[in-house]
């Protein structure tokens, strides 16, 4: 046994109150769901519990569970440094191995806050001074450490067998900058060692797959100082980008999009009218002239609502498919930002859909199929899909939002589709489906997404003519497919490891001679495969041609091209595929063949 779930008391980070009122209790194991998440949290609180016996002067704060682990805020006078993090390991290894008795104890608020006063806890101390002074608090007691808790735990520490501590990192307390900084300990805990082991190894994976590293070593993009969260694309970056872009175009038009254009700045007003300076202010860029406020554009959805605005529409032209490949900006807090993952600048795959209520479920089941289809071409099959519900700062009456909710889920059951519901995470103006890729390594992204807007269209004042001859308020329906282009091309990246398939690569292939004597015939092959469409480079230098294969194999080029005196005697080629396959001699003429073939079929060529 693990714990004891009681009702919904078990959310990390938490604090603990009782408040009457009878619980819901289940025994959980390890092989639950809540079993690895039982076990994580229990983990925070041994790494604190190791922390305060290393270091008696360091405060606990908060030790929430994460994704595939934890992590646990202290302050301390000193930076933890590496061998710090052995030391601290290894102290919670002991500390584990000793068996100690997890309790749980109920005091009194005002208790609990003079108690961690007294011992110097005064994070913890003001934690709990935010409790209503009427309730009570549970603590949870391990040996010589207590500390503030909702539960559930393991029974006892020697339950906690197979953790790793990963890194040390800064962190605000309370998330907020004005505050003191903190350090954040992460680790990771699971329920058996081959899982831990497993999880190492997708790290490893992930970081030679790393985006950044592979964007200046393919010399595809970069990112500096100058300018944080916007990213300068290379010639061979802004080629994937446009194989991305143009793909999507034609999606664009072979579903009924038009493609339209909108500023980049609009005047505060509109934002107003729109809802966004109240609820995503914080997340735009302003400025001003000439005693006029202004906002960067965060969102194309006020563009299109503007296009629509122009001129009479009548139901017979519902539904309208706006699509914009659209220049955005958000003010993200330069401590999210993540090389081209997270950027203040982006593009986004936009697109629009203003129809009626009775088209909703038809125009989404449609976006359900087409999404699909377009993360197949890119090679992703694993699609898991969440419906995003009403948060509590939004726009529209509660009504609306049950209409909303319900239409999406009418629509998702339509497409034959499971999906898992997220309360509280959906956008200001509507809820929303979101579409998890999952890549070769098994990480999820969240890429696409629809979403069912009944409030923005009537406060920018969107209509139409109805067949009753009436004006009415058309539903807007927002969907991207791939989301940030910036992103997504970094998901590229890290999935295919740099080595991207035919159709996407920046050079399709290389062609080189083995000797001075095929220059000419190395440059009018070249130039022939360049004719008929495909994007490759030549290499004509007299370097030994092992080393160039060698170094072109390294920028994950997917195919080579070898010309020597018996190719150039016979007309032929001697191709070699990435991954070092030698698929033997062939006429140029077949070898564009064989790849204008595969670049259409986007299949990969290893």
């Amino acid at each position: 046994m693990l714990g004891i779930a009681e009702g919904n008391l078990h959310r990390p980070g938490s604090a603990g109150r009782d408040d009457g009122r009878d619980a819901r209790l289940a025994i959980v194991t390890d092989k639950d769901a809540d079993g690895l998440e039982i076990i994580r949290h229990s983990t925070a609180h041994l790494l604190a519990y190791a922390v305060k016996e290393l270091f008696p002067e360091a405060q606990v704060t908060i030790g929430p569970v994460i994704e595939n682990g934890f992590y646990y805020d202290f302050a301390c006078k000193r930076p933890f440094t590496p061998e710090d993090l052995e030391a601290i390991e290894k102290r919670m290894a002991e500390l584990a191995k000793k068996d100690f008795p997890v309790t749980r104890e109920v005091w009194p608020r005002d208790k609990a806050v003079e108690f961690f006063k007294s011992i110097g806890e005064h994070y913890k101390a003001e934690l709990i001074a935010a409790i209503p002074s009427d309730e009570d608090v549970s603590l949870y007691r391990e040996g010589d450490f207590i500390d503030l808790c909702r539960g559930p735990h393991v029974p006892s520490t020697g339950k906690l067998k197979v953790f790793k501590l990963m890194k040390v990192a800064g962190a605000y307390w309370r998330g907020d900058q004005k505050n003191e900084q903190l350090q954040r300990i992460y680790g990771t805990a699971w329920a058996k060692k081959d899982e831990l082991d497993a999880h190492l190894h997708m790290l490893e994976e992930a970081e030679k797959r790393d985006h950044r590293k592979l964007g200046r070593q393919l010399d595809l993009f970069h990112v500096q100082e100058e300018a944080p969260g916007m990213v300068f694309w290379h010639p061979h970056g802004w080629t994937v980008w446009q194989e991305v872009e143009q793909y999507m175009r034609r999606v664009y038009r072979d579903n009924g999009y038009q493609e339209v254009r909108c500023p980049q700045i609009l005047d505060r007003t509109l934002w107003e009218r729109s809802g966004h300076w109240e609820h995503f202010k914080q997340n735009m860029f302003t400025t001003e002239s000439e005693s006029r406020d202004y906002a960067v554009k965060p969102m194309n959805c006020p563009g299109h609502v503007q296009i629509f605005n122009t001129g009479v529409r009548s139901y017979r032209e519902l539904p309208l498919r706006y699509g914009e490949f659209g220049s955005c900006h958000r003010n993200e807090p330069s401590g999210a930002l993540h090389g081209v993952m997270r950027v203040r600048a982006f593009t986004q795959d936009d697109g629009h859909i203003f129809c009626t209520e009775d088209q909703i479920q038809s125009e989404v089941t449609a976006f359900n199929d087409l999404l699909r289809k377009v993360y197949a071409d890119f090679g992703f099959h694993d699609v898991a899909v969440k419906l995003a519900l009403r948060p509590d700062g939004r726009v529209g009456e509660d009504h609306l939002w049950d209409k909303a909710e319900n239409a999406l889920r009418a629509a998702l059951t339509a497409s034959g589709l499971a999906w898992e519901e997220l309360p509280g995470e959906g956008a200001f103006y509507g809820p929303k489906i979101e579409f998890h890729i999952k890549d070769a390594i098994g990480r999820s992204w969240q890429c696409g997404t629809v979403q069912v807007d009944f409030s923005m269209p009537g406060r920018l004042g969107a209509e139409f003519v109805g067949e009753d001859n009436s004006r009415h308020t058309p539903v807007m329906l927002h969907r991207a497919i791939l989301g940030s282009l910036e992103r997504f091309i970094g998901i590229l990246v890290e999935n295919h490891a740099g080595a991207f398939p035919l159709w996407l690569a920046p050079v399709q292939a290389v062609v080189m001679n083995i000797s001075e004597a095929q220059t000419d015939y190395a440059e009018n092959v070249a130039k022939m495969l360049r004719e008929a469409g495909l994007r490759v480079g030549s290499d004509l230098r007299g370097e030994k041609i092992n080393y160039k294969i060698r170094e072109h194999s390294l920028l994950k080029r997917p195919y080579i091209v070898v010309v020597g005196d018996k190719e150039k005697a016979a007309g032929l080629v001697a191709l070699r595929a990435r991954g070092n396959q030698d698929l033997g001699q062939m006429s140029p003429q077949a070898l564009i063949e064989r790849l204008l073939q595969e670049q259409c079929s986007r299949s990969a060529s290893v």
